[in-house]
């Protein structure tokens, strides 16, 4: 394999970049990049030449999205703020949680979930950026309330051969998906349960923390809740539980192989008041059956005395073949596996916590 690989690390004090140019043996590292920003959101849009989007949100400057277009060499930041709230809606962004480009007809589209809650497209290759009003005027939207992170959209799937159908998700309120290019959207939330609340099905209210799937079967996804891991395999209309043979159904992150649409990885965590791998053991859970059945990956990972934890946006692959798998820790850590997670090795360590990590051969 001789192709390069990018590996985009986003932490609470800035970026870094992880380059491997001989099939992932050695890689550069670089950064800070964006120092002293929290960057919950990276994308590496490759449908033309490779873009780097990045979602930093600075203390002092607030949220913005900055674009490289020569892999991290020279950034660029709109001279407005890129994504903002129209006056009349009398919000505030607080941070962009989400960019996610569009299908491969759409090389220009580029999608940002922001919290408040709320669905962003952009036009021109994620620079700037327009509310979606038809998720914004939900009727519902009054009623979705903060999690523990805030109240975000934090999953956006764009169809990738339909451009009217689109899901998002969001801590806390659920699924949503369109039909009509954004227009109107519906709650898809059946057969997940929330069990914090009174009903413990509801409509919509549920604490989504991660959906993924694979573009080849688009109508079939995995989904990460708040005490909960699920499958859809009718677009999102149903769901059903697929945590049989894990630790713990508690965890943020769930990513999808980019050939094997039936292979699944996450990484559980006890339960949301204790966020920690089960026994203190890092490792990776993946399913070779669309989550019919589960298997613990750790050759390489610490074996005790791990008590961090991965966020939601922080376990990725790379669309090499075989695929490498990533993730990084809130202890600063990011470990790589270049067998599909049969065996790893920690590629950096002593970044601050890592909240985003997106991968792709460029």
């Amino acid at each position: 394999m001789a192709t390069t690989v990018l590996l985009v690390i986003g932490t609470r004090k800035g970026l870094w970049l992880a380059t491997s140019r001989d099939g992932r043996d050695t890689w550069e590292v670089t950064g800070p990049h964006l120092p002293m920003t929290d960057v919950y959101a990276v994308a590496i849009d490759t449908r033309r030449h490779p873009r780097i989007l990045a979602a930093a949100t600075s203390e002092h400057f607030g949220p913005s999205v900055f674009t490289s277009d020569d892999l991290g060499a020279r950034w660029q930041e709109p001279e407005h703020a890129p994504v903002a709230f129209p006056p009349d809606t009398e919000a505030a962004l607080t941070r962009v949680w989400q960019i996610e480009p569009g299908p491969a007809d759409e090389p220009d589209v580029v999608y940002a979930g922001t919290e408040p809650s709320a669905l962003f497209r952009s036009e021109d290759g994620g620079r700037r950026y327009e509310l979606v009003r038809g998720l914004w005027d939900h009727p519902h939207r009054k009623e979705w309330f903060p999690g523990g992170g805030g109240q975000a959209v934090h999953t956006v799937l764009a169809h990738p051969h339909d451009p009217q159908r689109m899901l998002v998700a969001m801590s806390t309120g659920g699924v949503y998906r369109t039909e009509d290019a954004g227009r109107s959207w519906q709650p898809s939330n059946r057969g997940i349960r929330a069990y914090f609340l009174p009903d413990e099905y509801p409509e919509f209210g549920q604490c989504v923390h991660k959906v993924a799937r694979n573009p080849a079967v688009p109508e079939r996804f995995f989904l990460q809740h708040h005490h909960g891991v699920y499958r859809s395999d009718d677009g999102g209309g149903s769901w059903r539980s697929i945590a049989e043979g894990l630790p713990a159904d508690f965890g943020f992150p769930v990513a999808v192989h980019p050939h094997r649409p039936e292979v699944v990885y996450g990484f559980p965590l006890v339960a949301d008041a204790r966020r920690f791998p089960p026994e203190g053991r890092c490792r990776v859970y993946r399913s070779e059956d669309a989550g019919d059945s589960w298997s613990a990956l750790s050759d390489g990972l610490p074996v005790e005395g791990f008590w961090s934890a991965v966020m939601r946006d922080a376990l990725c692959l790379d669309d090499a073949d075989p695929a490498g798998v990533y993730f990084g820790s809130r202890s600063g850590e990011v470990y790589a596996s270049a067998d599909e997670g049969d065996s790893w090795r920690r590629i950096v360590e002593h970044l601050p916590d890592v909240l985003s990590v997106r991968a792709a051969t460029v």
